[in-house]
């Protein structure tokens, strides 16, 4: 039986029919606050256990079934539907410096010849120090030091 199902209007005393309205009325409330408590309870369950290392309770979807499409081609064939495009990651690398690396002639074979030189972008992240030395000004007042004894 639900609480709103219930006809208080069978009740003939006025009074006991209020009270009873308002008791019906408190126990919704705390039933309310019960369910919002108890998940929040295994809330932090699970958040302790996780910080334990454990897992908390699964968090499971409903099953839902997937909607049917007209379309069953192959992978083959979707993909010569929506050909990709690959482009350069080179053209939006900003270049800082340049520098042309040579090969001494010595170290080369006789017949070896020059043909042109081979870019190659190196990528790399520099780090660098930032220490401040503040100069602080810094005062010394008789008066004051007087003042708190």
């Amino acid at each position: 039986m639900n609480i709103k199902d219930l006809d208080l209007s069978g009740i003939e005393d006025e009074k006991a029919r209020a009270i009873i309205g308002q008791l019906l009325n408190l126990i919704e409330e705390l039933s309310s606050e019960l369910r919002e408590a108890r998940a929040e309870i295994q809330r932090l369950r699970d958040e302790n256990n996780r910080l334990k290392g454990e897992q908390g309770k699964p968090r499971v979807k409903g099953n839902t079934p997937k909607p049917a499409t007209g379309d069953r081609s192959s992978e083959k064939e979707r993909q010569t539907a929506r050909p990709r495009h690959k482009r350069s990651k080179k053209a939006e690398i900003r270049i800082d410096r340049e520098e042309t690396l040579v090969i001494e002639r010595e170290n080369l074979p006789d017949d070896a010849e020059f043909k042109g030189y081979a870019d190659v972008i190196v990528q790399d992240i520099r780090l660098e120090t930032d220490n401040v030395l503040f100069h602080k000004a810094k005062y010394y007042s008789t008066k004051a030091r007087q003042a708190t004894r």
